[in-house]
């Protein structure tokens, strides 16, 4: 079974920019999101993405990723109702892999990274651009922000 551990926080300032090692363009879409389970479809890159995210638990839900091919994911992104859009950025700080995302359309204006945990307990560095966490607030959640977007708040 795979586990997701994962802290989210809003990005402050721009200064994270000149540490960007990749960056891909991202839409995702969702098939079925409530407390209980997500069913999301991605495009990331060149790449296709089919994730079951279980209810999140603290910081940790339960999540199973298969790649597929992006055309499929493609088809599969028209049978969903909501979507997210954005472009992921890479950055690597002290030894953790973040992926900040920068919003587009009705999300536009929001900035947010997250950072992969072995443990919820694991001990990181914060980047100087990592502002409020908002882990536990579901209104931060991709499954949430495709329903009601940060611009409506």
């Amino acid at each position: 079974m795979g586990i997701e551990i994962e802290r989210k926080y809003l990005v402050t300032g721009d200064s994270w920019k000149t540490e960007v090692m990749k960056a891909l363009e991202c839409r995702q879409g969702y098939m079925i999101s409530d407390r209980k389970r997500t069913v999301r479809v991605r495009t990331l890159g060149e790449t296709g993405y089919l994730t079951v995210k279980g209810a999140t638990d603290n910081i940790s839900r339960m999540e199973f990723e298969y790649e597929i091919d992006k055309s499929d994911a493609l088809y599969m992104l028209m049978l969903c109702d909501h979507y997210v859009e954005k472009t992921r950025h890479y950055i690597e700080h002290a030894g953790m892999t973040w992926e900040l995302d920068v919003f587009e359309g009705p999300n536009s204006g929001l900035v947010m990274a997250e950072v992969e945990l072995e443990s919820e307990t694991q001990l990181f560095e914060l980047p100087d651009w990592a502002g409020e966490e908002v882990s536990g607030d579901e209104r931060y959640f991709n499954s949430y922000l495709s329903r009601q977007p940060f611009s409506t708040w």
